[in-house]
């Protein structure tokens, strides 16, 4: 158990990161929310609709990519309360194509604390079958949260 300052410090970080994933532009065009639960955690639920499907009537990969992605990403920077991760490496599987509905995406932190940490994620479809998963590698930028906007109130 954490203590109690502890415990206000971590999820103050958390819900700035909820609110500094609200503040991305690029978020209008994604229409999702992300949540996030302890440290390592984080879940971001969004609609899939017709508008981002490819000229085969499913989900376009990119919305696998900016999901899975965002997921892990934000799971691994619950660890870093000073600065902003940069994505270095993602690797992606596609397991089932979407054609619409609520998606979700878990991210869970695996390793590092340093300058490079690794997250993985996974997207599941309203009947809970996975439909893709991604495992990436973050590393500490020169961005500190305290500057962006959404990050701070």
């Amino acid at each position: 158990m954490l203590p109690e300052q502890t415990r206000d410090g971590a999820s103050s970080h958390y819900r700035a990161l909820e609110r500094l994933y609200n503040a991305a532009p690029v978020n209008s065009m994604f229409p999702s929310e992300l949540h996030i639960a302890g440290e390592g955690l984080s879940r971001l639920v969004f609609t899939v609709s017709e508008d981002v499907y490819h000229a085969a009537g499913a989900a376009h990969g990119t919305i696998y990519f900016k999901m899975l992605d965002d997921a892990a990403f934000y799971a691994a920077n619950t660890l870093v309360t000073d600065r902003f991760l940069l994505t270095t490496s993602f690797n992606l599987h596609f397991t089932k194509p979407v054609r619409g509905g609520k998606v979700v995406a878990e991210g869970r932190w695996i390793s590092g604390r340093k300058r490079v940490l690794v997250a993985e994620s996974r997207l599941t479809d309203e009947e809970g079958d996975e439909i893709g998963r991604g495992t990436g590698t973050f590393m500490r930028s020169r961005i500190a949260l305290s500057g962006l906007a959404g990050y701070s109130r």
